[in-house]
């Protein structure tokens, strides 16, 4: 019987859970405060891992490269403490990518409420 989930699958997790723990216990760098671990993806030979990462509150793109490169630069230490809790033959090279997708889900859900409102405001006018 074929297993459910995909061992890159699997590891991609238990990356995702063990670097939202070390982020918040081990990492003490303000860039990176409030960062939100949205997904990890591992190559089939489990040798790299992208990390997606988001940052919850307004920050402008600048302050969001700079914390991108802030974890980038910290790569080495997390890949380091994850060898301590997590039993593999080989870490994963981390490589973290600022994750967009809330940000743009934000601003088609404006665009969304804006253009229901206009059109909301043209059948009242159109039956007065």
């Amino acid at each position: 019987m074929p297993r459910e989930f995909k061992r890159s699958e699997r590891v991609a997790d238990a990356l995702q859970r063990e670097l939202a723990e070390l982020l918040r216990t081990e990492l003490d760098d303000p860039r990176v405060e409030l960062a939100n671990i949205t997904s990890v993806d591992v190559t089939r030979d489990l040798t790299s891992a992208k990390v997606f990462v988001s940052f919850i509150g307004q920050r402008s793109a600048e302050q969001c490269a700079e914390a991108i490169a802030a974890l980038n630069g910290a790569a080495g230490f997390l890949r380091g403490r994850l060898g301590g809790v997590i039993r593999l033959r080989i870490i994963p090279r981390l490589h973290f990518i600022h994750d967009t997708t809330g940000d743009r889900g934000q601003r088609l859900a404006a665009l969304i409420d804006h253009a229901l409102a206009s059109d909301a405001r043209a059948r009242r006018a159109e039956q007065s």
